[in-house]
């Protein structure tokens, strides 16, 4: 909603300004479509020459994020830590045997589908089965550090994975200004070639060109950059909860009190989202 928002008053502060100020909307607005046609089809061309159809893709779904905000709020990390707790508590009373058919097929377990939207995470699922399914295989006689590195390894490449789409955005950010003055550039050319129209004519042609301009920064710093901050934003958001499952993991496979698990978990989450501990003390008892 906020981007949104963000990108009302942008238009109407710039333009309304222009206009309060005394200038002429008409040949403005008469300058965009072609302009932008510039402008936008050589974005889209050194977009499509420097992606794959993978990373145009992600890119596409990337507004979606932009525009919907994080995918997890406080239900959902404490529904994380619920899950995982309960895994881990069957592993230390029931031992690998009882835990290993809800990590080989999490779809079928009665136990994942309690929570069917961390179940449609598949990154997140996947990161909880498959360090399980190790424990599981080794009957518990790996080292606790080892299982660290090899969630962070797994969070890291999802995370740098995902975050392919703003680094695409805040190259066409980059790249925005300059094909704003291959469009002027264009008109200029444009222009020259009727130098011998009367100067009002001139004067009209020269404002156009000088629009390509005008909208190639615009886009770069009042759209793309933007955006793409807010994609990072969200992007770092979602990423909370695969660090809340590793802090649970590693701090029950270290053998540390429910509490100071609890606290492991709760440290990493943004306070917007964080249960307090009795919330989730007091759900994991009723469980």
């Amino acid at each position: 909603m906020f981007p949104i928002i963000g990108l009302v008053v942008l238009l109407v502060m710039v333009f309304g300004g222009f206009v309060i100020t005394g200038g002429a909307i008409g040949p403005v607005a008469e300058a965009i479509p072609h302009e932008m046609l510039i402008i936008g089809g050589a974005a889209a061309g050194a977009l499509i020459i420097g992606n794959s159809m993978k990373e145009l893709k992600a890119l596409g779904a990337s507004f979606g994020k932009i525009f919907k905000g994080p995918k997890y709020k406080k239900q959902d990390y404490l529904d994380v830590i619920f899950l995982v707790s309960k895994l881990m508590k069957m592993l230390r009373t029931e031992g690998p045997i009882a835990l290993e058919p809800h990590v080989e097929d999490p779809k079928s377990s009665a136990l994942f589908a309690e929570y069917p939207k961390l179940l449609a995470d598949h990154t997140l699922i996947n990161l909880i089965a498959d360090t399980l399914r190790l424990v599981v295989v080794s009957s518990g006689t790996l080292d606790v550090h080892a299982v660290e590195e090899v969630m962070d390894n797994m969070i890291k490449t999802h995370h740098h994975e995902v975050e392919g789409p703003h680094g695409t955005m805040n190259s066409l950010a980059d790249a925005l200004p300059a094909l704003g003055i291959v469009a002027a550039v264009l008109g200029v050319v444009k222009t020259m070639g009727s130098i011998d129209k009367p100067p009002a004519i001139l004067g009209g042609m020269i404002g156009s060109a000088l629009v390509g301009t005008f909208m190639g920064v615009l886009l770069a710093y009042g759209m793309v950059a933007p955006l793409a901050s807010r994609l990072k934003q969200v992007i770092d958001a979602d990423a909370a909860i695969y660090h809340v499952v590793k802090q649970i993991i590693i701090a029950s496979l270290h053998g540390h009190p429910q509490p100071l698990v609890i606290e492991a978990a709760r440290s990493g989450i943004a306070h917007s989202n964080q249960p307090n501990f009795a919330e989730v003390f007091d759900g994991l008892r009723g469980r």
